[in-house]
């Protein structure tokens, strides 16, 4: 996994790029500063790149910032399996071990936030704190799309038009990624993104298989839910999960709703807590990444995250 300056990933700025083996894979990382360690897990269409501003503030903090691209993203390998949240859970904590540490504190967003949602109950010990951006505990996202069918959670029906085929890779791909640039617009708030920013995710989702792989966990999530692996798996997620929990959401995000989202503390036996923000939509720490820092930055701060 040669680095390459010039390519789509590998983007320059107050970090570093290295390739990290975990769970019989290898993935791309950006990482900055020293300290305790935050692990970001982007959600879709984007890759490691939403964590930009976060790789700069959060080593100001103390911390040691590390944005990896999930299994089928970005520079992360791109195999034919393994597109499931157990699998993406292991990874994940196959990479805070790989990266020379016991646990870490797990900041996840959109579908990097249902990975770290199944992290706190799959890998307990792994997880110090866990901070969900932008989605709902797994239950309720599932219990959502099963209630209603032909309501988003990919708005724009991506979720459930992601079931089949071909069809749905080609139409993210097409005209340079321009799906990607309009999913972007409709989930987030108006005036974002800029174009530059547009871009950049969409001449990384038309990296090659990277749109078959990011369509691989939506079809997996809807496919098992009557499956003996999806059974087992929201059992699984029933046990409540033990690591004090930052849950932060747009007022806006009309990808996932923030009534399916609000609630989800019911599934933390911990400090829980819950911010809605104002003026912001789907990608909160891009929109208003001050804002966002602010509140992240805060309950890190704080030893004792009130309920």
């Amino acid at each position: 996994m040669a680095v390459r300056p010039d390519s789509a990933i590998y983007l320059d700025g107050p970090w570093s790029h290295r390739p990290v083996t975990a769970n019989g894979t290898r993935f791309h990382v950006a990482e900055s500063g020293d300290g305790p360690l935050v692990l970001m897990l982007h959600g879709f269409p984007q890759f490691w790149w939403t964590w930009r501003h976060q790789l700069s503030s959060l080593p100001a903090h103390g911390f040691r910032a590390v944005a990896a691209d999930l299994r089928g993203y970005g520079g992360s390998d791109k195999p034919p399996r393994g597109y499931d949240l157990i699998t993406a859970a292991s990874d994940a904590a196959g990479l805070v071990r790989a990266l020379g540490e016991a646990n870490a504190i797990v900041v996840g967003h959109d579908w990097g936030g249902l990975v770290a949602w199944t992290m706190a109950a799959y890998f307990p010990k792994v997880v110090r704190r866990l901070a969900v951006v932008s989605v709902a505990h797994p239950l309720r996202m599932r219990a959502a799309v099963l209630t209603s069918p032909l309501h988003r959670w990919s708005g724009d029906g991506a979720l459930l038009g992601s079931q089949l085929p071909i069809l749905p890779e080609r139409q993210l791909v097409r005209d340079n990624g321009l799906r990607v640039g309009l999913l972007l617009r409709n989930w987030a708030a108006p005036g974002w993104p800029d174009p530059e920013t547009e871009q950049r995710y969409r001449a990384a989702m038309c990296l090659p298989l990277v749109a078959h792989s990011a369509l691989e966990y939506h079809r997996w999530f809807v496919r098992s839910s009557l499956r003996p692996d999806g059974i087992r798996y929201a059992r699984r997620m029933r046990a409540p999960v033990q690591a004090p929990t930052l849950h932060l959401h747009g007022a806006l995000d009309t990808c996932v709703l923030p009534r399916t989202a609000r609630g989800s503390g019911r599934h933390v036996d911990a400090p829980y807590r819950w911010r809605l923000m104002d003026g912001v939509g789907h990608f909160p720490q891009e929109e208003q990444p001050g804002r966002f820092d602010s509140e992240l930055a805060s309950w890190l701060a704080d030893p004792e995250p009130e309920r």
